[in-house]
């Protein structure tokens, strides 16, 4: 396939509001307890991206992705000071301190007023009901309004089950005076939310995100005004906020569509087909069950994955960890590119997503295993669905090798960074290194190998697995991967 394939880049902190106006934020550097890398929250370059810095001045959230990008993995964090418990009650958490009595009680107050708010959300959507969802929205703002029927409808075509909408915190001064002014009423002001929601027989645990919801009260009654109104860099956006949904369902999968224009039942049969491809690999011993999702646009794309516009132009598919701190179990999606999906052709699809459902099968969201073996497996099995030439699908290294550059050893973190110059290199070194293993020991001992190397918590875990299971060090396993190379590529 084409190697439309890397990782995200660190992304400096900025708000983005509704508008699509940027305000930029001072980055803040990491607690000084966090280690640089972590098990899924690693940069397609090895290192961690700078903190994103609060919204507001009171406000400090965060979520943390880890993504398996198009062949890559890319690490986007941001700090949570906020309480993340599922469940926690929906008008749950008080007010950041304040500088005075008052303050800290007029914050009281409006998290009372906020939080009854979400309250009357969440038990909308728990009892179906249109009417009960939408009183709760400011009659003043038609925008918001359309968009709040759209959203329950999705959420009506969705399994979702166990909706929660918590209030986290909030600061008045974070909507300017004139966004006051056009609210109106006799108070408005921006809060955090933390919203969770599972998708029933695909999720065992919830999903969050963190969404700014705007508050209005006027004649005694206070509304939610915005779920849009200004975003930090690096925050995500649940897709059944971004328009309306089509929704396909399969043995195995389930595909989320923003694209009218898809064919969201041929994605189905393709998953389903991903799914058989990466059991008979990697074993039936996995939940089975894939969750798909389609924007219809690149920045619709961008915003599931809390990206910054253009991140993500050379990738055709993401596996994301919907969930603050990706974690086995944590639920997990595969987030297609729709300009690269669509050029790919019916086989280049078939490619990603066996490849992207090896990923998710393998819980490579949250996994120590080195990129290489990550990646290097998933196009291993990926390749196995749908065979292609090696001079086509290792172009790129053979031409190094034959021009004298034979890789000195196993790529690392840094070579699956989008910039770095020999991406597809890495790529193509790490399938032919994974490939390498199974022709040399079987297949089943290439799963048993990245299997030792994901459950270990050592930090020699690699180097154990190597002499636990291939029988010999890395080194001279590198040795015989470097003959294999050239043999390969004819040197």
């Amino acid at each position: 396939m084409s190697r439309l394939t890397g990782a995200g880049e660190q992304r400096g902190a900025e708000v983005i509001d509704e508008h699509s106006d940027t305000v930029p934020l001072p980055a803040v550097p990491p607690p000084a307890d966090r280690p640089p890398t972590g098990r899924a929250e690693r940069t397609g370059g090895g290192g961690v991206p700078p903190a994103f810095g609060p919204i507001v001045k009171k406000v400090a959230l965060g979520v943390a992705v880890s993504l398996v990008a198009g062949a890559g993995y890319a690490g986007l964090r941001q700090i949570a000071d906020a309480p993340t418990d599922p469940g926690a009650p929906t008008t749950a958490a008080s007010p950041q301190t304040s500088a005075t009595p008052d303050e800290a009680a007029e914050g009281v107050r409006r998290a009372s007023a906020g939080g009854a708010v979400l309250q009357k959300m969440a038990a909308a959507i728990e009892g179906d009901s249109r009417s009960a969802f939408l009183a709760t929205v400011d009659p003043k703002a038609p925008e918001f309004r359309e968009s709040a029927r759209t959203i329950f409808a999705n959420l009506d075509k969705l399994p979702v089950t166990g909706v929660r909408l918590r209030y986290v915190s909030d600061d008045t001064g974070a909507l300017t005076p004139e966004r006051r002014t056009a609210l109106g009423g006799t108070e408005s002001w921006l809060a955090q939310v933390e919203v969770s929601w599972q998708l029933s027989g695909y999720d065992t645990k919830p999903a969050r995100e963190t969404l700014p919801v705007t508050f209005v009260t006027r004649d005694g009654t206070t509304y939610a005004a915005s779920f849009s109104e200004r975003f930090v860099a690096g925050q995500r956006r649940p897709i059944w906020t971004l328009g309306p949904l089509d929704v396909a369902k399969g043995d195995h999968s389930l595909v989320i569509s923003l694209d009218p224009d898809a064919d969201a039942e041929s994605y189905v049969s393709a998953t389903d087909r991903a799914v058989d491809s990466v059991s008979k690999v990697w074993g039936r011993n996995w939940r089975r069950k894939v969750v798909v999702y389609l924007p219809a646009k690149q920045a619709q794309m961008e915003y599931v994955l809390g990206a910054q516009p253009n991140t993500y132009t050379q990738i055709a598919a993401v596996t994301m960890a919907e969930l603050d701190t990706p974690q086995a179990g944590a639920p997990v999606r595969i987030v297609a590119n729709p300009k690269l999906f669509d050029e790919l052709g019916k086989q280049g699809r078939k490619i990603v997503l066996t490849h992207e459902t090896t990923h998710v099968a393998s819980t490579a969201t949250a996994s120590p295993v080195p990129l290489w073996l990550a990646e290097g497996f998933a196009d291993y099995v990926a390749f196995n669905a749908v065979p292609v030439q090696d001079e086509s699908a290792a172009k790129e290294l053979f031409k190094a090798i034959r021009a004298g550059k034979v890789p000195s050893a196993l790529p690392g973190p840094e070579a699956f960074a989008a910039s770095s110059a020999e991406l597809p290199q890495a790529y193509e070194s790490a399938w032919l290194a994974c490939r390498l293993i199974a022709e040399r020991e079987g297949r089943s001992t290439l799963v048993k190998f990245y299997r030792a190397v994901h459950a270990s918590k050592s930090s020699t875990g690699l180097a154990d697995a190597f002499k636990s299971v291939l029988g010999m060090t890395e080194q001279e396993f590198v040795a015989e991967w470097q003959q294999y190379l050239k043999r390969l590529a004819g040197v």
